[in-house]
């Protein structure tokens, strides 16, 4: 089992909602061949100096395969501080990655997620608003700087913003259609999650994930720090809110990713329980979740 992880380290930069506090430089590869066995830490994978169009803040990525190469997807600064997702390629799940000289055109936002569906089609999953800059996107791509920092729509009845993704090209560099926004909406109602709705409306973190025929969007709610999942029959969906995976651990959010291995499923975060707290500070986590026979997320019982 492989995990993609940037590398938070110390910086004076104090805690603020735009995440300027997170100073991370480059990404480290970890590996484990077994849940609770030994970890294996492959060293620097990929750096920002190394990579052309970036000023700084590699922020969290991901990573994918496909016909034998793999491909690390993440989000940076680039030179006028417009978060941007760039693509590099290895012949090997540890690297070291090549990164491509541009980031992916039409990208935006960060948070990249990849996912390979059965047909082999990939997929790219993005957004995340406030530092993530979200908010700062028209739906025709016009970025507002105005908007930067902590704001959302608020308001009765206005809609949350919503994660975007996009089909990705036969070589996994390059969009093959146009971004589209993921549709998130109330069970009860059909409508989409409003704005105000913090305990459940997108804020960041996207991850696509397929259980038994059906398209699993989880995310992070943010400020309330919730880890939540909604549940569709297209990768692209509509999606249904289905209910929380994580409650509140101890940092700002909760990031994740959800994996099968080895026959049983695996939902990897991080927390500041180890730095006492510090927020920028973060290590993984993993526990085992399981689905009830609705498809229903539950985190299994500790052993």
């Amino acid at each position: 089992m492989v995990v993609s992880q940037q590398r938070d380290r110390e910086t004076d930069i104090q805690f603020n909602d735009n995440g300027d506090q997170y100073d991370m430089a480059d990404y480290h590869v970890l590996s484990l061949a077994e849940v609770g066995g030994p970890v294996t830490d492959h060293g620097v994978a990929l750096k920002a100096e190394d990579i052309p169009w970036v000023s700084k803040q590699l922020w969290a990525p991901d990573a994918a395969t496909k016909d034998g190469k793999y491909y690390l997807y993440f989000p940076a600064r680039d030179k006028e501080g417009i978060f941007r997702i760039g693509v590099a390629v290895s012949d090997s799940p540890a690297g070291p990655f090549t990164p491509d000289a541009e980031p992916i055109r039409g990208s935006y936002s960060i948070d990249p997620a990849s996912f390979v569906d059965d047909d082999g089609q990939a997929y790219l999953y993005f957004g995340g608003i406030w530092g993530g800059q979200l908010q700062c996107w028209s739906a025709e791509g016009h970025f507002d700087a105005a908007m930067s920092g902590p704001q959302e729509p608020t308001g009765p009845g206005v809609p949350a913003l919503l994660p975007r993704a996009a089909k990705l090209s036969a070589d996994m560099r390059h969009f093959a259609a146009p971004v589209q926004q993921l549709e998130i909406r109330d069970p009860a109602t059909g409508a989409l999650l409003a704005a105000d709705d913090h305990a459940r409306r997108f804020f960041e973190a996207a991850w696509m994930h397929k259980h038994r025929g059906r398209y699993y969007l989880s995310y992070s709610t943010g400020d309330t720090h919730y880890l939540v999942y909604a549940v569709g029959d297209h990768p692209l969906g509509p999606f249904t809110y289905a209910g929380r995976i994580l409650e509140p651990v101890l940092g700002w959010t909760t990031h994740h990713s959800i994996v099968e291995f080895q026959g049983r499923w695996y939902l990897f975060y991080h927390d500041c329980e180890l730095s006492g707290g510090v927020d920028h500070l973060r290590s993984v986590k993993m526990r085992e979740i399981v689905y009830d026979d609705q498809g229903r997320i539950s985190l299994a019982e500790k052993q």
